[in-house]
């Protein structure tokens, strides 16, 4: 079975799925939601976290803020490419959503962080990566998790989305402490 993935990833999952959620009838979320299109939403999602990770890296003006970034690239970095190993495998040319909204929302963050400095920075973005995580488990739980039909997916998601609950309670925790 041949299934087509795009580039995208976990953040993607959260923004598209809310998308979807409110915008269509869940008989059209489903028709639009193939596992080619989740394993790019997927990919997308974790690809923009490594991004906002790296650039907490160069501007965290903490070191726990530069830390928490480069945790979010080794990590992301690790399921993306899991992610891309299981799409090799299963033969899956991911697929990206058309008018993926998620897209110019992360662009929009990463202008957004490239602009700040200091304090101003590491609160902007860990309010972001709360955000980011949040919306991606929901989307996970309620959006694509049921929509995927492959098994091999299903459970690679699955097990991965531990994870990003522990990135968004570590994340809201040093924000806590900011304040």
């Amino acid at each position: 079975m041949r299934i087509r993935l795009g580039s995208i990833g976990a953040a993607g999952l959260a923004l598209i799925g809310s998308t979807f959620m409110t915008a269509r009838p869940a008989a059209a979320q489903a028709a639009k939601l193939d596992d080619p299109t989740i394993v790019a939403i997927f990919d997308a999602a974790n690809t923009w976290d490594i991004e906002t990770g790296n650039i907490a890296v160069k501007k965290g003006s903490t070191k726990d803020v530069r830390e928490f970034g480069a945790m979010l690239v080794r990590d992301h970095s690790a399921v993306r490419g899991q992610g891309r190993d299981l799409a090799k495998k299963l033969g899956v040319t991911p697929t990206p959503p058309k008018d993926f909204a998620m897209a110019k929302d992360h662009y929009a963050a990463v202008k957004k962080l490239n602009g700040l400095s200091g304090a101003a920075f590491d609160r902007a973005f860990l309010e972001h990566e709360v955000a980011y995580h949040k919306a991606v488990i929901a989307a996970i739980n309620s959006t694509l998790l049921p929509a995927l039909q492959n098994q091999e997916v299903k459970a690679l998601v699955i097990k991965v989305a531990p994870a990003f609950k522990a990135h968004q309670d570590a994340a809201q925790d040093k924000l806590n402490k900011l304040k």
